[in-house]
């Protein structure tokens, strides 16, 4: 498949579980920094290594992530618990499928 120009900037994923994440993906080595804009709701955001804003906002009726997979590259070395090299199949705290390549 050709490379396209295009890439992920954001990723924002709705949960009920938002400190469950922020564990599960802290866990991975996801630096997070609690935010809130204005009257806006307390989340969760992250810049990737490659830029990309990786946000977990609190569910709302209007607001729900659906099945999503996510594929991280993470230090195996850092993560918690250490991952050894190669491919993890793992699941958040959602039930979201997450593959991890651990290096």
């Amino acid at each position: 498949m050709p490379p396209t120009a295009a890439r992920v900037m954001l990723l924002v994923l709705y949960t009920d579980r938002l400190e469950e994440c922020r564990a599960f993906y802290g866990a991975l080595g996801v630096e997070f920094t609690r935010e809130r804009h204005g009257r806006g709701p307390q989340h969760y955001a992250a810049v990737l290594a490659d830029g990309t804003v990786f946000e977990l906002y609190p569910a709302t009726a209007e607001r729900r992530t659906g099945a999503v997979r996510l594929g991280l590259h993470v230090d195996g070395a850092t993560a918690e618990p250490r991952l050894e090299p190669g491919r993890h199949l793992m699941t958040d705290p959602d039930g979201r499928v997450v593959e991890i390549q651990a290096s």
